[in-house]
């Protein structure tokens, strides 16, 4: 059990939470080499005896998806030009618990009833860079992790994600989602950690996100301020980034981000003029080009002393109108555990 967990999650590459790699990545292993296929297997396929509940028929230029036998619990399908999904290639598949489709052709009006909404145990489906325009229709309760990075999704209707208590991330970047095609789709998602919508249409951040979330990105948007009171709906969110969005200081209600949750906050490439308010506890915030001209210190330390001083690791303000000069005389009390503050 350890070898075929290992061998399935090798190369599970975990989101770094450093600036800038928003997305993650799964590196799906190919079938062991040399190795002879399961004679239940798919002849366009491969079912590794060592490994006998998976099937891998990713890069084969496949233009269909084969009948997948009984006893398949992942499925490898990504880099292929698959262009639909016929009716009965998962009749057999009832134990399935990953789908991996993403590099595809796939359109949303070539996904027939009784395939994917059948999967009532799936786990995991990764549908990126395909052509849906919408999410598929009665997705399994089971899932806990859904990408559909890369499509062309317009609508999201709010009962698509119904009933999912389980989905712990969501990723739904590179789209072209707007705002009122995304509300009420996450009111339901009791334990959604993470929620990827960068690269879209959005004018505000989504609403309704549930107290459990943990990260939220939504850099490449049209986003031009934030709801007061937006972040203490979310106890429990510690990576927030809006970098990339049309955010001004008259869009940021005074103390919005001061919240003590918060770890990391990334408004770089934007058009603030000054450093908003912030928690004592941040330790990592990215203000780089945007128009700030002065240094706010208070809005970092209220006040300096032996015990109150900010947590601040990382402060990026390079691509502003503001140096080194620019820091006030008590700076060094405040920021005394800052190992990186960037001016030009």
């Amino acid at each position: 059990m350890f070898a075929l967990g290992f061998f399935l999650l090798t190369g599970l590459v975990c989101q770094s939470l450093g600036q800038y790699d928003y997305y993650d990545q799964y590196y799906v292993p190919s079938a062991p080499l040399e190795e002879p296929s399961s004679p239940h297997c798919s002849q366009e396929c491969e079912c590794p005896f060592s490994f006998p509940t998976a099937m891998y028929c990713n890069g084969r230029d496949l233009k269909f998806i084969p009948i997948v036998p009984s006893g398949i619990k992942y499925l490898y399908l990504q880099d292929n030009h698959i262009e639909e999904i016929k009716a009965g290639v998962f009749d057999n598949a009832t134990d399935l618990r990953w789908l991996i489709l993403d590099n595809n052709n796939i359109t949303s009006d070539k996904i027939q009833g009784g395939t994917v909404d059948k999967l009532k145990k799936l786990e995991k489906l990764h549908f990126s860079n395909n052509r849906l325009t919408k999410p598929p229709s009665s997705l399994s309760k089971s899932l806990d992790e859904l990408k559909l990075i890369g499509n062309q999704l317009s609508s999201f209707p709010a009962n698509t994600l119904s009933g999912m208590e389980n989905l712990t991330t969501l990723h739904l970047s590179k789209n072209k989602l707007t705002t009122e095609s995304i509300t009420g789709a996450f009111k339901s998602l009791k334990s959604l950690v993470l929620l990827d919508v960068s690269e879209n249409k959005l004018k505000k951040l989504p609403s309704g996100v549930p107290p459990s979330l943990l990260m939220l990105y939504a850099d490449h948007n049209d986003i031009d301020g934030i709801p007061n009171g937006y972040l203490a709906k979310l106890p429990a969110l510690q990576y927030l980034r809006v970098s990339h969005n049309k955010l001004v200081d008259s869009g940021i209600p005074a103390g919005v981000f001061n919240v003590s949750s918060l770890l990391e906050l990334d408004l770089s490439f934007n058009k603030l003029k000054s450093i908003p308010e912030i928690s004592e506890s941040l330790e990592h915030l990215y203000l780089q080009v945007n128009e700030i001209n002065k240094f706010d210190l208070a809005n970092i330390c209220k006040f300096s002393s032996p015990v109150n001083y900010s947590r601040l690791r990382t402060l990026r303000l390079d691509g502003n109108n503001i140096t080194h000069r620019s820091l006030p005389d008590d700076t060094a009390n405040c920021l005394r555990q800052a190992s990186e503050i960037i001016f030009d």
